[in-house]
């Protein structure tokens, strides 16, 4: 069996004169499950009797993480081998649910790539697909799913974005862009569906023992890599629990915290100076 969290889930308050049954078992759908963050939020889900649409488009590992979920837990789950870089997918997500009568409850937007290097060394194929995935599928399948939470006067929506979201970030300049408007959109929209029953969460993540930091450069020329980083696990209960408890922003980690507070005294050019000089003190040769 999955070894159970050391941290609490955080459960939503009863509403009053609610017994405590739900008329159907909610669903939640999560994109990125292969590995790190998105495979530690399917985990948590399951653990919560969450049935599950997971989205990836890397089958042997989805082929792996079924086997998982059929082996210890009940729920039901939905599959979808699916590339949300082309432009077309999440509508034939949408679609294909719909067809199923599966409605989403929960939606978490957590596929997502990075680049590191210089702006103007690094391949703008690449780039280009971190616009389309971390900025624009991310919008669209919040734009689909969320219609269906309003109508039904509940839903949870939580997209990640990073602690690189509060300011400019040097040779991470396109990720830390798209992961500030991945900022600045939760907020907005958080706001608007406020008295909806739908919240929206933005999660904030430092850097994290996943895989994203092997995949975020394709060239394979230079890779980023953090001294000290907290687990998949840890960073996706800290985000399950800021969205059950319907926070508009949540940031991982105290020192980070303090951090993103204290800078908002300093000048942006300070701050990506310092930025700078903190990545290249990462950024190491194979």
């Amino acid at each position: 069996m999955l070894k159970i969290l050391s941290e609490q889930f955080y459960r939503e308050p009863k509403t009053p004169g609610s017994t405590g049954r739900a008329k159907r078992t909610h669903t939640a759908l999560v994109t990125g499950v292969s590995n790190g963050i998105g495979m530690e939020f399917t985990k948590i889900l399951a653990q919560n009797n969450y049935n599950l649409v997971l989205i990836d488009r890397d089958r042997e590992k989805i082929e792996l993480l079924k086997d998982d979920l059929k082996s210890n837990h009940s729920v039901r789950t939905t599959f979808l081998i699916e590339d949300l870089t082309e432009a077309e997918t999440p509508s034939r997500i949408y679609t294909v649910l719909a067809a199923q009568n599966i409605e989403i409850d929960i939606l978490i937007n957590n596929a997502g790539i990075g680049a590191f290097g210089k702006f103007s060394e690094t391949d703008w194929r690449h780039e280009a697909n971190i616009l389309k995935l971390n900025i624009i599928a991310l919008t669209h399948l919040t734009k689909l799913f969320m219609k269906g939470m309003i109508e039904r006067k509940y839903g949870k929506i939580l997209n990640i974005a990073s602690i690189g979201a509060f300011q400019a970030v040097p040779l991470q300049s396109v990720y830390s862009a798209s992961k500030a408007y991945v900022l600045s959109f939760t907020e907005a929209i958080a706001n608007e569906l406020e008295g909806t029953g739908v919240t929206v969460t933005a999660l904030c993540p430092g850097p994290t023992a996943t895989g994203f930091h092997d995949a975020a450069n394709e060239n394979g020329k230079r890779r980023y890599i953090p001294k000290k980083m907290p687990t998949a696990k840890e960073v996706a209960l800290h985000g399950y629990n800021a969205m059950m408890k319907g926070k508009h922003v949540s940031i991982h980690g105290i020192m980070n915290t303090i951090l993103i507070s204290i800078s908002r005294l300093f000048p942006r050019k300070l701050l990506a100076d310092l930025a700078r000089k903190k990545m290249e003190g990462h950024l190491k040769d194979f």
